[in-house]
């Protein structure tokens, strides 16, 4: 059914969003009262005031999952019953799906019709496919002396902290918790500052399925205050984080400075899209191209921001490039005849007109450029692509997480790899050839965690995400991600 945007409005005006912090299988408040504001950056208006927890939040989120965890009541639970509880939830998740999407919407300024066609369909998705996988992991008994045998298993490890980004709130918990839980572990998950509420209403969803009190605890709060608790907590025993290579690096040394917890990081991006100029289809490649950057108003940790595209045909795609990024109609998230909504909020927002200046100082506006105010809010930014620029300049080089493209050209193959590979990110990267020869070996020397092939930020439940430098070394999805949750416990008898 297409819905108008009145019917996504009256679906937010209905809401009643969850603002407590969710430990031990109950709702509460901080126990200084203290809390934060979500903002609705469509409209600059108070969406609710939200828990903001500090350390007494966290000490007490921790005890609850190290409790839950030493009672086995989940990590010692059968398989069959993690599995029909997380298969529940994602029931939960589908049948709540129009409310977690305007949540979403609301919370951070996604296209509510991409929310409701991705994001929540995703992570029902994703959340199933950990719950089928659970009774598919197999231990080793591997070769010992005569009269002996030794059997090698996955354990869980225990108290998993996970923090994430406010790009995409829902799907990114999902991305963490499922995989952790289905494991056996007991969580407290940080969500962004900027987007708590589809996380805490995804904690009641998950007791309604009966997840067991103190096995899944949301503490929203601030990255400064509940993100280093989380990170020096002497009784977590990993941690998972999503979000900006700065921040990863704090995990990092919090992890030193506590109980050498490991650390799992998925960290930032600056892809590269290869473009040669014996592509098959130019305006199909095109037409990606914008995709890569401007889907989700380009806040997506693999976007493609930096096209390089062969000298030969540069002209030609750029200009196809553009007139797909003019075509793109910015307005209000739940209007269906929007296709971009705005950044997060303003800070990101002035963060991201800061490189706008820069792009036009260095470079060739060739579309957008401009910050937009649209029913009062000024968080809008339009798809722009930026031409001419140094390969080497802040733009061309530096995460934007925005609507931005840097377009750079390029003569020969050995040039476009060195210019992909002129950044502390190595993420993902797309490479456009009809020539098989070629597309193996740029794909061979790309020195990133994905190479997407005449498509761009591929990506799929089955298979790993995640990338290297300073992107991180963490992965997600698909089965590798069950190793940042267990560890290899061996039992070795001797007959």
């Amino acid at each position: 059914m297409t819905r108008e945007r009145a019917d996504w409005q009256a679906i937010a005006d209905s809401l009643v969003p969850r603002t407590q912090a969710f430990i031990n299988g109950a709702f509460v408040d901080a126990r200084d009262g203290r809390t934060s504001t979500t903002i609705d950056p469509a409209t600059g208006k108070v969406l609710a005031n939200v828990a903001e927890c500090g350390d007494a939040e966290v000490d007490s989120a921790v005890l609850a999952a190290r409790t839950s965890f030493e009672s086995g009541v989940w990590s010692r639970a059968s398989s069959d019953t993690r599995k029909a509880t997380l298969s529940k939830l994602s029931e939960l998740i589908m049948a709540n799906l129009d409310e977690l999407a305007v949540t979403d919407s609301l919370d951070m300024g996604k296209l509510v019709t991409e929310a409701a066609a991705i994001d929540v369909p995703g992570s029902a998705m994703i959340l199933q496919f950990y719950a089928e996988a659970i009774d598919k992991l197999a231990g080793e008994i591997p070769v010992t002396p005569p009269g002996s045998v030794a059997l090698v298993r996955r354990v869980p490890l225990g108290v998993v902290g996970a923090v994430i980004p406010w790009n995409y709130p829902l799907e990114m918990a999902i991305w963490k918790l499922a995989p952790a839980l289905a494991a056996g572990n007991s969580v407290v998950l940080k969500p962004a500052e900027q987007s708590p509420l589809s996380a805490l209403r995804l904690a009641e969803l998950a007791a309604e399925a009966g997840l067991p009190d103190g096995v899944l605890n949301v503490v929203p709060g601030r990255g400064e205050t509940v993100g280093k608790a989380i990170g020096m907590h002497p009784d977590i025993d990993v941690l998972t984080f999503t979000g900006s290579t700065e921040v990863g690096k704090k995990f990092m040394s919090y992890s030193g400075a506590s109980n050498l917890k490991q650390v799992w990081l998925e960290c930032g991006g600056k892809s590269a899209n290869l473009v040669f100029a014996d592509i098959e289809d130019l305006n199909e490649a095109a037409e990606f191209a914008a995709r890569a950057i401007f889907f989700n108003q380009g806040e997506v940790c693999s976007a493609n921001s930096r096209l390089l595209v062969q000298r030969e045909i540069a002209a030609e795609f750029i200009a196809a490039v553009v007139a797909q990024a003019k075509a793109i109609k910015v307005g209000h998230p739940f209007d269906p005849e929007s296709t971009m909504g705005p950044l997060v909020d303003r800070g990101h927002a002035d963060r991201v007109e800061q490189y706008l200046g820069d792009g036009a100082a260095l470079g060739s506006v060739a579309a957008g450029g401009r910050r937009l105010t649209i029913e009062g809010s000024d968080c809008y930014i339009e798809p722009t692509v930026i031409t001419g620029l140094p390969f080497d300049s802040a733009p061309a080089t530096e995460e934007i997480f925005g609507p931005v493209l840097s377009v750079i050209e390029f003569d020969t193959e050995d040039e476009a790899i060195a210019i992909a590979h002129n950044s502390e990110y190595a993420l993902a990267a797309s490479v456009w050839t009809s020539n098989i020869s070629r597309a193996h070996r740029v794909s061979d020397r790309l020195h990133v965690g994905t190479v997407s092939v005449n498509t761009v930020d591929a990506l799929g439940v089955t298979t790993p995400f995640g990338g290297f430098k300073g992107s991180g070394f963490g992965r997600d999805l698909s089965l590798h991600a069950f190793e940042k949750f267990t560890g290899l416990k061996t039992t070795w008898i001797r007959y």
